[in-house]
């Protein structure tokens, strides 16, 4: 079975979890019309915070984000990148990453259809 894919793209973007419904408009906006969102929780620069809860002090060590999935044809990349990097950014530390990956072949399971099509 051969399969098109060297020209898709799936872009990954941790966000905050405020921005992601506006991801998702801005998205919508510029005909991107599919994509999975996860809630999650992690770490980096930003760490964790202490917080009080009934008197006790404790560590919030994962903190809350959301994971933005979209699979994107080579032509539209640049554009769905710009438009996640610009909705998602609010200037303060904890704004996410986005990460990219080749996709090798994407399969629309109800019709079959294989490539950019299933998009």
């Amino acid at each position: 079975m051969v399969y098109e894919g060297s020209s898709m793209k799936l872009i990954t973007a941790i966000v905050k979890p405020e921005q992601a419904d506006n991801v998702k408009r801005a998205l919508s906006k510029i005909g991107v019309h599919g994509l999975t969102m996860t809630e999650v929780k992690g770490y980096g620069r930003q760490k964790g915070h202490t917080e009080f809860y009934r008197g006790s002090e404790y560590e919030v060590a994962f903190l809350p984000k959301t994971k933005l999935e979209v699979a994107v044809s080579s032509k539209n990349f640049k554009k769905v990148l710009d438009t996640i990097q610009k909705t998602a950014k609010t200037g303060k530390i904890g704004d996410g990453k986005i990460f990219v990956t080749s996709l090798s072949a994407v399969v629309r399971i109800r019709t079959g259809e294989k490539g950019e099509k299933a998009i």
